[in-house]
């Protein structure tokens, strides 16, 4: 009985598995998101987040590396240089930073893309890929 007790403690005290290079740009994708909804909506950052462009990060598709690099310019290049020392926007360029290097250098050929809609990312809805079109179109005839 003891020793059930002390597997259960054992399996609940271990970790998991190391994150894999996927599951860390999702999760950071996912903070990165969150981030910068409170930066559009608190009031200290609200009138700084009026330049930066809209942005919903997919990391399967293949233009979130375009919208990446384009976003980290716009944070680094802001016109309001009060806003560039703000803190969340500051933590916010970090995560853009931190993902950028994610994708591209580490999981560079870890990553599959379903997608490349770059419309998608700055609209939240992404077109599917032409495979599952044309899947659809022999459904139908």
């Amino acid at each position: 009985m003891r020793l059930c007790v002390l597997l259960v403690c054992l399996f609940a005290c271990a970790a998991g598995a190391p994150p894999t290079c996927y599951s860390r740009a999702l999760s950071l994708s996912r903070e990165t998101m969150d981030l910068l909804e409170r930066v559009h909506v608190s009031p200290r950052t609200k009138a700084c987040a009026r330049p930066l462009p809209p942005l919903f990060l997919d990391v399967h598709n293949a233009c979130v590396t375009l919208k990446l690099r384009d976003f980290l310019y716009v944070l680094l290049n802001h016109p309001e240089p009060q806003c560039r020392q703000r803190p969340r926007l500051v933590i916010l360029k970090r995560k853009i930073q931190m993902l950028y290097d994610i994708i591209t250098r580490l999981c560079h050929r870890d990553l599959v893309f379903f997608t490349d809609d770059c419309d998608g990312i700055d609209t939240g809805h992404s077109r599917p890929y032409n495979g599952e079109d044309r899947l659809q179109l022999l459904i139908e005839d």
